[in-house]
């Protein structure tokens, strides 16, 4: 029992976390700055556990038990202040935010399909209301019933993709039952795929991001942005490890198509644009399709380079978006371009750390951005897509450009 306990503190301090902050909300006359205090607190709990490496904890699980307790705790301390100043800091923002992250957790280390399910679920149904938490936006409202409606559709597609995995083995874990093989077992991991492309952002089901992240207030686009799509992309990594031959020769020509298309858009889109979010969101769609060519090499070395590159993106759009945050004023968000002429002037540090983001994500060295780019073209030409890998480094040029294009 007690070894029970001790592998899943990091999911229990994130539920106690947020039912604790809902709790401290209901005594009376409960300061408003403690929340994001406890938030803070409880958010750290996980990391801590990472660290110390606990007897009989995964590897991976504790790699993204720290990625994401760091996720949320940057969140966390983006969304006090910006909160605080435009009103809206109450309990459930913070709440919701530790039971996103719970979810998130669940997802990135799920073994089998329903927890992969709930974990998906989980961190969606929270995201919706924190998307929507600033009430006197309309442009929140509306990014959270764009966020919506594809991630039902997402949801209903990747269930019913895991029902037929089951109805062809028998079995809900995820290893045994894509290991079986067989034409349903591979409609069913199909289906699934195309589930996590929605949550993921792969075209051509990314059109949803650019208006949410341009709706949501800056650091919840940043935990979007960051935490969300690392857990899913966690998901991808496992499903396509534990694919069968059959199942990769059927659908990895589809995969590999989907994410030059992905990157390809992502780049390209992020030219056309004269919203800073919206940029940032067309990159991160870019960087999405990254991950799902590292996938696809999954066991030529792509597991390693593309969780390297899940930590270097999550500090990049998280310093991106959180700079955008701390530019802004308490009306709305700065979001036009040409807003962000001379800020480094008169903001050099803010204005540097949005700079030095951007450089990132576009992948110019010595960034980290650049070593998460050069692991993953080499994963893949170790597996053998060269002509993906090559297109790739192309659509990677093109996105320095819309870095240049800010900075």
């Amino acid at each position: 029992m007690t070894a029970q306990l001790v592998l899943y503190f990091p999911h229990l301090s994130l539920a106690l976390g947020g039912l604790v902050i809902l709790l401290a909300a209901c005594l009376r006359r409960t300061p408003a700055t403690l929340f994001p205090i406890l938030a803070g607190v409880f958010a750290t709990l996980p990391g801590l556990w990472a660290v110390s490496g606990p007897v009989g904890a995964s590897g991976i699980g504790c790699f993204y038990a720290g990625l994401l307790s760091g996720i949320t705790l940057a969140t966390v301390a983006l969304t006090a202040r910006y909160a605080a100043r435009r009103g809206f800091a109450g309990d459930a923002l913070y709440g919701l935010v530790l039971w996103s992250a719970l979810g998130m957790l669940l997802l990135a280390a799920s073994d089998d399909w329903l927890m992969l399910i709930v974990g998906l679920e989980l961190a969606s149904l929270c995201l919706y209301a924190v998307v929507a938490s600033r009430l006197s936006d309309p442009l929140g409202t509306e990014a959270a019933l764009k966020y919506f409606l594809p991630g039902a559709m997402s949801l209903a597609v990747l269930i019913f993709g895991a029902a037929l995995v089951y109805a062809g083995t028998g079995s809900l874990i995820i290893a045994d039952s894509l290991a079986a093989g067989g034409p349903i077992v591979s409609a069913g991991l199909a289906l699934a795929l195309i589930g996590i492309g929605f949550k993921l952002s792969l075209a051509p089901v990314h059109l949803w991001t650019p208006d949410v992240y341009q709706g949501a207030p800056a650091p919840i686009a940043a935990f979007l942005s960051t935490g969300s799509k690392a857990a899913t992309a966690a998901a991808l990594l496992h499903l396509c490890a534990e694919a069968s031959p059959e199942a990769r020769e059927l659908l990895w020509p589809a995969l590999a198509g989907v994410a030059g298309l992905t990157m390809a858009a992502g780049n390209i889109g992020a030219l056309c644009q004269k919203s800073v979010k919206r940029i940032l969101a067309y990159s991160s769609i870019a960087q999405m399709g990254y991950i799902a060519m590292a996938a696809m090499a999954v066991n030529d070395g792509g597991g390693e380079a593309a969780l390297f590159y899940l930590a270097a993106f999550a500090l990049m759009d998280l310093g991106a978006f959180g700079a955008v945050g701390l530019l802004s004023g308490e009306i709305g968000d700065r979001d036009d371009v040409t807003a962000y002429q001379g800020l480094g002037y008169v903001h050099p540090w803010r204005a540097g750390a949005l700079a030095i983001s951007l450089l990132s994500l576009a992948g110019l060295p010595p960034t980290a951005g650049f070593i998460g780019k050069f692991l993953v073209f080499g994963a893949a030409l170790r597996a053998g897509y060269v002509g993906l890998a090559a297109f790739g480094i192309v659509t990677a040029v093109i996105g320095i450009f819309y870095a240049l294009r800010v900075v």
